[in-house]
Order: structure tokens, then sequence, then C-alpha cells
């Protein structure tokens, strides 16, 4: 796992870190970290399955018209690249 350090941290945020972990009864450094990943892996992020899953919803899509496109699909499985000749 990485480690992370942060210099020249105010007071007052240290201060203001080490309370809000109290409130939560973990540890500053626990705070800290579920902080940073609620920062980067937001919750309410948009998932490219659950998207399509509702565009298909609000424009109607039948199971049968879903069904007659997955029947016309192209199943061939994919060529991996070639990067030397």
């Amino acid at each position: 796992m990485a480690m992370l350090t942060v210099r020249n941290l105010p007071d007052e945020v240290h201060r203001a870190l080490r309370m809000r972990a109290a409130m939560h009864g973990r540890s500053t450094e626990a705070e800290v970290r579920a902080i940073l990943e609620q920062a980067v892996k937001p919750q309410g992020r948009l998932r490219l399955g659950s998207y399509l899953a509702s565009l298909g919803r609000q424009i109607g899509l039948s199971d049968e018209e879903f069904e007659a496109m997955e029947r016309l699909r192209d199943k061939t499985p994919a060529e991996p690249m070639k990067f030397e000749e």
C-alpha cells in the first residue's frame, strides 16, 4: 500500500481533522483516508451500465427489441492487437 506525507498542514486544519475523526470514532489517519476516498470515488458517480439501462428505459426499449438487437450483434471474438510484424 502507498504512503502519503502532507507537509505544511496548517495547525487549524490538523485540529479540525482530529475533531472530525473523533466525531466519527476513528483515528485522524483513518479520517484522512476516508476523506480522500470519498473525494476520488464519489458515491453518486455515473456508471456506464446503469446509465445505459436507464437510457433504454427512458426511450421505452422493450424486451423484444433488446432481444432482436442481441441476435443481430456480432459475437465474433476480437482479434488481439499485433505490435510486431
